[in-house]
């Protein structure tokens, strides 16, 4: 009974990780994508309407199933809950097993399978890689937006002070102005609303806007770039190194092999002097 068991354990732990499967699964989230996006245009597919039905319930049919043969492949149960995406794709697929009707979870059924879209994240390693590098570069850049804070609050300061009288609803107070210094750094319209009104009264007000600009588009906007781009270099490597390819994984290969090495010569050390 056990070896039966690992046989068709060893099998589906094959279909698993072979690629027409992972290419199976992602076309199936693409078709349940193009499903939802479907169903926004009512008048035109209320005629498919039955059709689109059975299709929903054989995409979150093969969904369940997946999801069940990725479970059994683990040695052990508790293996699959410890990879935060493989929670990520059961609580998703469960979600779905809600049934979609003209009952009152019609509505919960239809935006919860709207996530079903995201697990194209879980599926593409390099989706991964941007997902998690974004999440583990948000601690760091707190410090960069904190700072970006104070030099709003300074130019927003100093913009209440020097251009009220231009206009009150930009600079009429601090949180005004910081709206409208916000408005700046994004470029939107900035020239003509706000800078050349301003100059009209204060012809040296390019200079304020202009430092506010620099600190703001390439100081602050480049040390967010460089924060996110060496925390994607990190998980490049650590994503490397789980599915054995690249140099990381080759390093890591030989530096196992010399840690081998030195234990193999550590005991035969110690049995050299044992016999002597």
């Amino acid at each position: 009974m056990s070896t039966t068991f690992e046989t068709w354990r060893d099998r589906l732990e094959r279909l698993r990780s072979h690629k027409a499967f992972e290419l199976t699964v992602i076309t199936i989230i693409v078709v349940s994508a193009l499903l939802i996006g479907a169903k926004t245009y009512e008048e035109e597919v209320s005629r498919f309407q039955a059709a689109m039905l059975w299709l929903d319930v054989a995409v979150t049919v093969f969904f369940l199933v997946e999801i069940l043969i990725r479970m059994a492949a683990e040695k052990r149960l508790r293996d699959f809950f410890r990879k935060g995406w493989n929670i990520f794709d059961f609580l998703i697929v469960t979600a779905s097993l809600i049934p979609l009707d003209d009952s009152e979870m019609v509505l919960l059924a239809r935006l919860l399978r709207i996530f079903r879209v995201l697990r194209l994240v879980s599926m593409i390693p390099e989706l991964r890689m941007l997902i998690a590098a974004l999440f583990k570069s948000i601690p760091r850049m707190g410090y960069v937006v904190l700072l970006m804070f104070i030099i709003f609050y300074i130019y927003g300061a100093l913009g209440s002070f020097l251009f009220a009288s231009v206009d009150e609803k930009l600079w009429g107070n601090i949180s005004l102005a910081m709206l409208t210094l916000f408005q700046v750094a994004t470029f939107e319209s900035w020239a003509t609303a706000v800078l050349y009104p301003t100059m009209e009264h204060y012809p040296y007000a390019w200079i304020y806007f202009l430092t506010f600009i620099f600190l703001n588009a390439f100081i602050f906007l480049n040390m967010m770039i460089g924060i996110v781009l060496d925390v994607m270099q990190k998980e490049s490597l650590a994503i490397e190194l789980e599915m054995g390819e690249g140099e990381a994984a080759e390093l890591h290969g030989l530096r196992n092999d010399v840690r081998q090495m030195r234990d193999q010569l550590a005991r035969m050390e110690a049995l050299l002097e044992r016999r002597s």
